[in-house]
């Protein structure tokens, strides 16, 4: 079962950073664009954001707990 749950969390995980990737590369095109929607770019950066920190969570439940 413990398995099953890390095997799951690593294929979420792997598809998080690929979805984080695309709109780092999306977001650089529209920086480029002179008159790119801001609205949209912003809205994009605060994607990113979220998946980074969801990413993050997710890398933190991962580590084995220690006993202390």
């Amino acid at each position: 079962m413990e398995n099953e749950d890390g095997e799951s969390l690593r294929q979420l995980l792997l598809q998080l950073r690929l979805e984080h990737r695309g709109l780092d590369q999306v977001i650089s095109q529209l920086s480029a664009d002179l008159f790119a929607d801001q609205l949209q770019l912003r809205r994009l950066k605060k994607r990113k954001l979220q998946l980074k920190d969801f990413i993050a969570r997710l890398e933190s439940r991962m580590i084995p707990d220690l006993n202390a």
